[in-house]
């Protein structure tokens, strides 16, 4: 396919005559809850740190089996109070979805993942489902700081 990418001073024509370019970065989330059971997580749900507290940003891409296996060995239940409720409302993890009713969230001990996050922000979350790509351990999901290339940090 050839083509090109619109420029930012350029006017949109009726006709589709650019490329759609996505751009992904790899960021460092907290994990503190998946949807299905923790043995078996079908999706990831993360967070960031915004106006001192952990809020639902986005939820991963459904998991494969060996992510979800891979995943499930660092899963722990909550310890303590947890920031986030066991149901939420559907549009909190899909916003395009008007017919969203709620979901059951597995809450886990937060733990830091690595995600590659389309750069697209809505509000105050990932304008789209990120993709897990590791499991970080070794770190503090308390260090975890708002990404700097998006809005609001």
């Amino acid at each position: 396919m050839t083509g090109k990418v619109k420029g930012g001073q350029q006017a949109y024509e009726p006709r589709r005559i650019w490329l759609k370019v996505k751009v992904r970065n790899v960021v460092e989330v907290v994990c503190a809850a998946v949807i299905g059971p923790m043995a078996r997580p079908e999706t990831v749900v993360v967070g960031l740190p915004m106006r001192g507290r952990l809020r639902i940003a986005g939820r991963s891409t459904p998991l494969s089996a060996r992510a979800g296996q891979d995943l499930a060995r660092y899963l722990r239940p909550p310890r303590g109070d947890h920031p986030w409720p066991e149901e939420i409302s559907g549009r909190v993890l899909d916003r395009f979805n008007r017919e969203s009713g709620t979901v059951r969230l597995t809450l886990v001990e937060p733990l830091v993942v690595e995600v590659a996050a389309d750069v697209a922000w809505t509000g105050r979350a990932f304008r789209h489902p990120v993709r897990l790509v590791r499991v970080r351990p070794e770190l503090d999901p308390s260090a975890v700081q708002f990404p700097g290339h998006l809005p609001g940090s």
